[in-house]
């Protein structure tokens, strides 16, 4: 397969594929044929095990060079339905590029205006830490609390979440003493991890970046929750409750939690960043 390129010259590339592979050309589109970029699309097998995976690039397509047949493919993207299809790869009868269409879906209606406040008994707040530079440590607090004032505008709403630090579970004691004692969290000093926002930022579909300073470790610093709004009901006993999901990932140097040790072959026994995932829902208040 040749592809030139260049507007004033043209240069020419050969890709060489193997005599057994085949291409598998999408472009995945909306309902007026506009392409829908950073579509995320996965190709299995016929039993479920993933062969390629990506993104679809600023015109919507994706390319992959896959033995000949049977797969099925499935693509996502924000605000739209989603596909699930079979295909078969290296028949003639197919044409070389597909097209698939994609419907949108109105995101979730936003919660009432009002006082909300965190339900710590279905909600979660976890993290997880490199450990060796390959195996991942997961931990959670299990002390929090929190309100959210919902605006009139979404985007002029508020939230405080305050976590009571000494409440880290790991799972394992000496690791959870570790990580309270001065070397890092420090909880006798610092009993409190803070966060508060008044800025709620609407992305596309139900995403959301809720942006704030957290306060950890005595140090301040800007952290943006990357949002996911999952949508809201009605509990078993009438309330209202609305729910999200919410990640962010911490350099832990950026609030002094420094501490180190260095293995015998040189790696670092913790790396540098945390990633943060919260499970959230909220009730609301009369």
């Amino acid at each position: 397969m040749e592809t030139t390129s260049g507007a004033a010259s043209t240069t020419s590339a050969t890709l060489t594929l193997p005599h057994t592979a085949r291409l598998l050309s999408c472009r995945v589109l909306d309902t007026v044929h506009q392409p829908i970029r950073q579509a995320r699309f996965e190709v299995t097998d016929p039993i479920g095990r993933r062969v390629v995976s990506g993104d679809t690039d600023p015109y919507g397509g994706f390319t992959a060079a896959v033995p000949e047949g049977e797969y099925r493919l499935s693509v996502t993207a924000e605000g739209y339905a989603p596909f699930h299809g079979a295909t078969l790869v290296g028949d003639p009868a197919q044409p070389g590029t597909a097209e698939i269409i994609l419907d949108s879906v109105e995101p979730p209606l936003l919660p009432q205006p009002g006082h909300w406040e965190i339900d710590p008994t279905h909600s979660s707040i976890a993290f997880t830490a490199r450990h060796m530079g390959f195996a991942r440590i997961h931990g959670r607090f299990t002390t929090f609390a929190g309100a959210v004032r919902i605006a009139e505008r979404m985007e002029d709403s508020s939230m405080h979440v305050i976590i009571d630090t000494a409440s880290i579970d790991t799972g394992m004691r000496r690791r959870d003493d570790h990580l309270r004692s001065a070397d890092f969290l420090d909880a006798a000093r610092h009993p409190r991890v803070e966060f508060y926002s008044e800025r709620f930022i609407h992305r596309s579909g139900s995403r959301w970046a809720v942006a704030g300073a957290l306060t950890l470790h005595g140090v301040s610093r800007s952290v943006t929750l990357d949002t996911q709004y999952l949508g809201h009901g009605t509990g078993l006993e009438g309330e209202p409750r609305a729910a999200c999901r919410a990640t962010a990932e911490l350099n832990r140097g950026d609030f002094a939690l420094n501490w180190q040790s260095v293995l015998a072959q040189g790696i670092a026994a913790i790396g540098p960043s945390v990633e943060v995932e919260l499970d959230v829902q909220i009730v609301h208040k009369a």
